[in-house]
């Protein structure tokens, strides 16, 4: 939809559900769990839990390793750790005296041999650092990602931007355009956008690989945090979500 523009935004991990909710953006890359009481989800990926530790660290050694490894290694928790929210029946690790402010400087305390850290791959790729390298963790949380927008607010730009997430084409029924000046007036006066929410290069399950739904939608974002789309006056479609100026037909939830 090349009259359709979209603009892609950056967002803190813990701000990208909000930014839906008040309207900043019109769909959006985020990290489970999201409230199904007022977000649409279809889910992207599951990404990989992994350690992140200096190179001569014994874990090193190892392709993969299990939480029982790490039993004797501080874990740095970050303040905006993305697997908080999952659960742990048995946190790994001693944790450290004091919990960094961000993933990012929790990275740096790695690398000054204070501690290890576990988070999704795409943090991992997105913070590499030369002194450091990372394993899958078999038996952690996941942190699954999905495509997310406002249950009341789906237009007929946002249904078709959900089809090309699932791999419609032009020739799908349902991935058409309703009609022509319609396409014109929402790509003339709406508001595209898209939230992102995960990681620098997005690293699925398998070695990066993303599983389930269709997995070309990389998110892109900081330290544990989320990336985002907002749209300016002109409509969307893209790696988020697209957004028509009026309220379109109620799309179906899936």
């Amino acid at each position: 939809m090349p009259g359709v523009p979209l603009t892609l935004v950056p967002v803190p991990a813990a701000d990208a559900v909000a930014a839906l909710r008040d309207g900043d953006v019109d769909a959006g890359l985020v990290r489970l769990p999201v409230d199904r009481t007022v977000l649409s989800a279809i889910p992207l990926y599951t990404e990989t839990t992994v350690v992140v530790v200096p190179k001569d660290h014994a874990v090193a050694a190892a392709d993969e390793v299990g939480i029982e490894d790490l039993a004797d290694d501080i874990v740095l928790h970050p303040l905006d750790d993305t697997l908080d929210t999952l659960g742990w029946e048995t946190p790994p690790g001693t944790p450290a005296l004091e919990r960094p402010a961000t993933t990012a400087d929790a990275v740096e305390l790695v690398a000054a041999g204070i501690g290890v850290l576990l988070v999704p791959q795409s943090l991992a790729r997105l913070h590499h650092r030369r002194d450091l390298t990372y394993r899958p963790v078999t038996d952690a949380p996941q942190s699954g990602v999905v495509l997310s927008w406002p249950e009341d607010a789906t237009t007929d730009l946002v249904e078709q931007f959900i089809g090309i997430v699932r791999g419609r084409t032009v020739n799908s029924s349902r991935g058409r355009p309703p009609a022509t000046a319609q396409q014109g007036r929402g790509a003339a006066e709406g508001r595209g956008a898209a939230a992102g929410a995960g990681g620098g290069k997005g690293g699925g399950k398998q070695g990066g690989r993303r599983s389930g739904g269709p997995s070309s939608s990389k998110p892109s974002t900081g330290s544990g945090a989320r990336a985002g789309a907002r749209g300016s006056r002109g409509g969307s479609g893209g790696s988020g979500g697209a957004k028509g100026a009026g309220r379109g037909k109620r799309g179906r939830r899936s």
